[in-house]
């Protein structure tokens, strides 16, 4: 399966009659598929099935969906003004000029407001209504389309980087792994060394006791839990990566786990090399999450 970005635009355009109809849907990032509409007055009854059509073919993102409707000059449709609510409209915002030193409002800006401009409703029979509403809906899946196809595309670009950013983890934990300072014998000197300069600088150490406790500290700091868990993570990313689909929340989550295990690695760090790794992985990994956040 692909994946798909969050984030992406498309229009769509058809003709019904004479009656032109255009379709513009746009989606950024979004915790769920949230749907905001903008239709033109008298068509309000297609809002249900438009937003269905979209949480019906995305999982994630904040999609603004605009319908332009454009009729031809003479056909017989001529809106109304609901004067009475416009009146209304214009006190209210004189009112808040005077009180609040707003803007006065535009003509347009008015007219634009939903409820001000009405189309008579015997301009259509049902039969012409219900053609005109299905070309609509089906310019609108066309626009989705459209949509889904350029989400893809970044959804794809972002899998290569996503998985540049798996590899580099990968090869930061190999390093780990393989730095010198987790050998057996330089751990041995190390401590040696430490628990040597404590018997020297002091007097009234029980020599067993300490060589107990820098064995028990030896063992706290090795960070071998660690590598393997970034080892598995790395491996449950790829996974993902190629199944596809609506993945973002586990590679999110997934995220947090690396996060987690290179703090642990950091914490436990004994070594200037181990505690560079460390952080270097941080790094990549806040990359890897930040890149995670646009994907559904």
């Amino acid at each position: 399966m692909t994946l798909q970005s969050m984030t992406g635009f498309a229009r769509a355009n058809a003709e019904h009659n004479g009656i032109a109809i255009a379709w513009e849907v746009k989606s950024v990032n979004g915790k769920s598929a949230e749907v905001r509409m903008r239709l033109p007055p008298g068509f309000d009854r297609l809002e249900l099935a438009a937003r269905q059509a979209i949480q019906k073919r995305f999982a994630r993102g904040n999609f603004q969906a605009n319908l332009t409707i454009t009729r031809p000059v003479g056909a017989g449709v001529q809106p109304s003004i609901n004067e009475a609510f416009l009146r209304d409209l214009a006190v209210l915002a004189k009112r808040m000029q005077d009180d609040f030193g707003a803007a006065p409002p535009s003509v347009d800006g008015l007219l634009a407001l939903r409820g001000v401009l009405e189309l008579p409703e015997t301009v259509e029979t049902p039969e012409a209504r219900a053609a005109l509403d299905a070309t609509i809906q089906q310019t609108l899946e066309a626009a989705l389309s459209q949509l889904q196809q350029a989400r893809c595309e970044e959804g794809e670009a972002l899998r290569k980087v996503l998985g540049g950013h798996l590899d580099r983890i990968e090869e930061l934990t190999l390093q780990a792994e393989a730095d010198p300072s987790r050998e057996v014998d330089v751990i041995r000197a190390r401590l040696a060394d430490q628990v040597s300069l404590l018997l020297n600088s002091a007097a009234g150490f029980d020599e067993a006791r300490l060589h107990q406790e820098a064995a028990l500290l030896a063992t706290k700091a090795d960070i071998r839990e660690e590598i393997d868990r970034l080892k598995t993570h790395v491996a449950s990313g790829r996974s993902l990566l190629v199944s596809g689909g609506a993945i973002g929340r586990k590679l999110d989550f997934l995220a947090q786990e690396f996060n987690r295990e290179s703090n642990t690695l950091c914490s436990k760090s004994n070594a200037a090399s181990i505690t560079a790794i460390g952080l270097e992985l941080k790094a990549v990994i806040d990359q890897f999450r930040e890149q995670v956040q646009n994907l559904e």
